[in-house]
């Protein structure tokens, strides 16, 4: 939500050393999120691209952090221009701006504010990965990442972010994300994968997760460094909207995991542990733009849906024949959409702002706010996205080699491999995984027992 819907106080704020160090931590566990990311997305392919999965995901704090710094802060939170992307010459490098000089309205410096909101840039294009995972050339990659966040992710976070953003202005809420990082990273996965197509093997051959145990751990990283990425972005901790955004992400992630399971064994007959992740991002995603407005009760109602909802969501792809390969758009599109329409029936108008849902007698006032926001940006997202994968498709190639990908993206993009078993004493074909039905490639995936596609 920063830099916010109200100011802390009417007077000229001072410098909060609590504020600031709060700031900091949060910053610190919002970057936490994006090897958290890479771990889950890392379990969750075959060995032969576990390691260009997890670079994927972190090269994005290369590139990004560099273009943040030289211009990305000042395109997203500079002097509002047209109310589609700001501008100022004293964020460029971030070389002039005072030691001590405090964002507007608030009691946390420039470079604290710069800092927390670089994370977030960080970790949105390296959500985008997920969906392209097996074959996509790590260079294109690199260069979609720096056209994308320097044309999307910068435009849109001053629309939904700053003041003199269009969508900041009409009122649309969004306390940490829910259409800037999830709804944005979504809709562009779903532009890229209708450009670059399906893996090869897709819905023929078996492509589980083949290490379960990194899935947990990434989720746990994840859900750890939500409470920044959440709870963080009220800015400060003086009046308790963040300590109601931290009770409602947790309250809402163990709704949507417990709902997610609940599909799970009504659908499949099981309670898998790639389940109970899946179903705690998604709540995670749906309460990000909602749980400022929400009451505990509210984030209940908001993490079950989504969880039902991007349970059900991920399987489309099979029925409509896109290649989603870690559901970015089932879980992060989807997620992002409900959450931020949940806005529109739940908020109370009692914690962030006034502004009342449906439920609590708003009216359809709010929800028609946020369903302009999320529209907008997913369609502005969606375009842009597919036209910077077709430009580099047609100019330097986005895909690997066809032999590349069914050989192993890893050794030919990296030189190295995830795993070494020249001493394991039986090598790759004597690993066996079990079939969990329910999400990723697992649909008609074969016998429940089969030798892993390394």
């Amino acid at each position: 939500m920063p830099p916010g819907i109200t100011t802390l106080a009417a007077d000229a704020p001072e410098l909060s050393a609590a504020n600031t160090g709060f700031m900091l931590i949060c910053s610190a566990m919002v970057m936490l999120m994006t090897p958290g990311l890479a771990f889950f997305y890392g379990g969750m392919v075959r060995v032969k691209s576990t390691l260009n999965m997890l670079m994927m995901s972190f090269i994005s704090l290369g590139i990004v952090t560099i273009l943040w710094v030289l211009y990305g802060f000042s395109l997203a939170f500079g002097a509002d221009i047209g109310s589609v992307i700001g501008w100022s010459s004293d964020y460029v490098g971030l070389g002039g701006i005072g030691v001590t000089e405090l964002w507007g309205g608030y009691t946390i410096p420039v470079y604290v504010f710069a800092v927390f909101q670089l994370m977030f840039a960080v970790l949105t294009p390296a959500l985008i990965s997920g969906a392209l995972a097996d074959r996509v050339k790590f260079t294109a990659w690199a260069l979609f990442i720096a056209l994308w966040v320097t044309v999307v992710y910068f435009p849109v976070a001053h629309w939904v972010w700053a003041e003199g953003g269009w969508l900041f202005d009409l009122g649309v809420i969004d306390f940490a994300g829910g259409t800037a990082v999830h709804i944005n990273a979504g809709a562009a996965a779903l532009g890229v994968i209708l450009v670059i197509g399906k893996r090869v093997g897709f819905k023929k051959d078996p492509m589980r997760p083949h290490s379960l145990p990194l899935v947990m751990l990434g989720a746990g990283l994840l859900w750890f460094g939500w409470f920044g990425f959440n709870a963080g972005s009220w800015l400060g901790n003086d009046d308790g909207v963040g300590a109601v955004m931290f009770v409602n992400t947790q309250v809402a992630t163990a709704a949507a995991m417990l709902a997610w399971l609940a599909y799970e064994k009504l659908r499949h007959g099981s309670f898998t542990t790639l389940g109970a992740a899946s179903g705690a991002v998604a709540g995670l995603v749906a309460i990000t733009p909602s749980g400022g407005s929400v009451s505990p009760l509210g984030a209940i109602a908001v993490g079950a849906i989504a969880g039902v909802l991007c349970a059900m969501a991920v399987g489309l792809k099979y029925k409509l024949g896109y290649d989603d390969s870690l559901d970015v758009v089932g879980v992060h599109l989807v997620g992002g959409v409900v959450g931020s329409l949940l806005v529109g029936f739940f908020a109370t108008g009692g914690v962030q702002s006034d502004a009342k849902g449906l439920f609590y007698g708003g009216g359809l006032e709010q929800l028609g706010k946020q369903a302009v926001g999320v529209f907008a940006v997913l369609a502005y997202s969606l375009i842009v996205s597919a036209v910077l994968a077709f430009a580099i498709d047609k100019t330097m190639g986005m895909r690997v080699d066809e032999d590349v990908e069914v050989a192993g993206i890893d050794q030919v993009e990296h030189a190295e491999t995830g795993y070494d078993f020249s001493g394991a004493g039986g090598g790759s074909a004597s690993r066996t995984a079990v079939h969990a039905p329910g999400r990723t490639d697992t649909a008609g995936a074969g016998p429940k027992t089969k030798k892993v596609d390394a």
